[in-house]
């Protein structure tokens, strides 16, 4: 097995009303979340986000578009103790890259890797998420929007 890098990164997206888009992990009901993913060896994180969100979402945006922005914020956060085993036997923190990007409410999302997905208000969002560090993004990244 190939474990994973213990870096990442975390795409939080918003639509033109500032609803949040959040989705359902399949391997766990009551774990909601932001585009999250793995960057892959020599991918910055910038085109790890690119690649993250078109994998989960379906949407394609292209690197030179500029869409998605960098927060300039990394998170550091000790590995889920039952997600370990996918991670090499040392890596107990990982590295998460913060990012944001604003979609149109009607795009359409094609899920990979989620059961569902909602556009919800910012606070619902912040309470939904799993994640604190997801919870945390949301709240000082999307921007009060009407």
């Amino acid at each position: 097995m190939e474990y994973k890098r213990p870096e990442s990164v975390l795409v939080v997206l918003y639509n033109e009303r500032g609803q949040v888009l959040i989705m359902q992990r399949n391997d766990d009901a009551n774990f909601w979340q932001s585009v999250t993913g793995t960057i892959e060896e020599g991918e910055l994180p910038v085109q790890a986000a690119y690649r993250e969100v078109g994998e989960e979402t379906g949407i394609v945006m292209a690197p030179e578009s500029g869409a998605i922005v960098d927060c300039q914020h990394i998170n550091q956060f000790e590995i889920r103790p039952e997600w370990r085993y996918r991670y090499p036997p040392d890596a107990f923190i990982n590295t998460e890259y913060v990012f944001a990007v604003q979609i149109a409410s009607d795009a359409t999302i094609t899920l990979t890797e989620h059961s569902a997905y909602q556009w919800v208000e910012k606070p619902v969002a912040a309470e939904r998420v799993w994640s604190p560090s997801n919870q945390a993004a949301i709240l000082a990244f999307v921007p009060e929007l009407k």
